[in-house]
């Protein structure tokens, strides 16, 4: 038992196993040292729109981390402008250019949120249906609201003295 628990020992503390028997001298095994030194440059995310999409996914799908940018506009970008479905990480810096550029065509993030909210107060200035309904916290688009709309309606309250 206790030659398997040196071995464990072995193995979790990463020395060699053939080392670790009683009285043996332990040594330690030579790794490849992982950390980078520092100093080194290491490129985390690439930044369009003001924001960083992810390295090790497809450019399609990443391009999808941006606000306003569905799967269909991002194929969409990737034809006008050309680029590979390839992983952000393999991008050229000319690539993430042009990519960035076209993206600028198109309404997106801070523009793109203001513009819903903008669009949104005008309907609860106006107080039209839709406006109303956005007041009252209530579903829009002629949903029921007599057993379901929990996502608009939120938690529900219990109604005191209420007995079937």
């Amino acid at each position: 038992t206790h030659a398997r628990t040196m071995a464990n020992f072995a193995r979790f503390s990463g020395l060699r196993a053939n080392n670790a028997r009683v009285g043996a001298t332990v040594a330690p095994v030579h790794t490849r040292q992982l950390a980078l030194r520092r100093g080194d440059l290491q490129i985390r995310c690439a930044r369009v729109a003001g924001v960083e999409i992810p390295n090790q996914k497809r450019t399609e799908v990443a391009l999808t981390y941006i606000f306003g940018i569905g799967p269909t506009t991002a194929s969409s970008i990737l034809d006008e402008t050309g680029i590979d479905n390839k992983r952000v990480k393999d991008l050229s810096e000319e690539e993430l250019t042009t990519l960035r550029n076209e993206v600028e065509s198109y309404m997106v993030e801070g523009d793109l949120r203001r513009k819903v909210a903008m669009d949104i107060k005008r309907l609860k200035d106006i107080g039209c249906y839709r406006g109303r309904r956005h007041i009252a916290g209530l579903p829009m688009r002629g949903q029921n609201t007599k057993n379901n709309a929990r996502t608009r309606k939120g938690k529900s309250a219990p109604i005191a003295g209420k007995k079937k």
